[in-house]
């Protein structure tokens, strides 16, 4: 194997396996240090997608969500992948179909390559390059698919505008923010698929005001910038990566499709 976007895909569609083999079952729930859900999807897709990394490409380091709760950070230079294999832990429990599988790659702290998977709704989000993103049906347990639509922001509707803001974290300065624009429809959505909706064009602007780590939205990232939306802190700075002093943690941002900031 190489390290494309087509490779990342088979490695997310894998991942997504595992996960829903264990949605199926009367799983149980713990909690890590931070209060934080987890399950034993979590591990297990981890797994998978390290492994199919180091396979892909055996010298790329990874930031990889459960190995940094259990203390493993490694050194990286420029060029890294950021995963998180269970985004959207939350609604993987709630079983509403919420939940995602991200893996991106940076380099030179901008996200230039990832995939966003959503197994139990089977729908699939790669950015190829830090130009082209596409999206196609794709089932947990089938092959990368050849039938592609390609994914473009949306012309910003006259009828006003669709935010879409997290169903975990919703917040009433989510609420004021959102009052500065002309918001026809609020849809509440899990995990780094509210990234995908504006990039998809079913919805045009998602603040996340609060705390994130790296690995929650750089494969999102990716993908709405890739068709042709922002991401931007909350001072309209680009959202970057590898914060290492930061441990990791990303400042409030938000993304715009076709929409100008205030």
């Amino acid at each position: 194997m190489s390290l494309n976007a087509t490779t990342l895909a088979a490695i997310a569609l894998a991942a997504g396996k595992e996960i829903m083999r264990v949605y199926r079952t009367d799983f149980s729930v713990s909690h890590k240090d931070d209060h934080s859900v987890l399950t034993e999807a979590d591990g297990l897709a981890e797994a998978i997608i390290l492994k199919g990394l180091a396979e892909a490409d055996p010298g790329l380091q990874v930031i990889a969500e459960e190995a940094v709760a259990s203390g493993h950070m490694p050194e990286h230079g420029s060029r890294f992948a950021l995963v998180d294999p269970l985004d959207g832990t939350k609604e993987f429990v709630a079983k509403n179909g919420e939940f995602t599988v991200n893996i991106a790659i940076i380099e030179h702290g901008r996200p230039v390559m990832g995939v966003v998977y959503v197994p139990a709704q089977h729908r699939l989000f790669v950015a190829e390059s830090p130009t082209h993103a596409w999206q196609a049906k794709a089932a947990p347990d089938g092959p990368v698919p050849t039938k592609r639509a390609p994914l473009k922001i949306r012309p910003a509707p006259a009828a006003g505008l669709t935010a879409v803001a997290s169903k975990s974290h919703r917040s009433p300065d989510t609420d004021e923010w959102l009052s500065r624009y002309p918001i026809a429809e609020i849809k509440g959505a899990g995990s780094a698929l509210k990234f995908c909706l504006v990039a998809a064009g079913e919805a045009d602007v998602y603040p996340r005001l609060g705390r994130t780590m790296e690995w929650d939205t750089a494969a999102g990232q990716a993908v709405v910038e890739a068709a042709g939306g922002r991401v931007l802190t909350i001072t309209g700075e680009p959202l970057l990566y590898g914060k290492r002093e930061r441990g990791y943690d990303n400042p409030s941002f938000v993304v715009f499709g076709d929409v100008t900031p205030r």
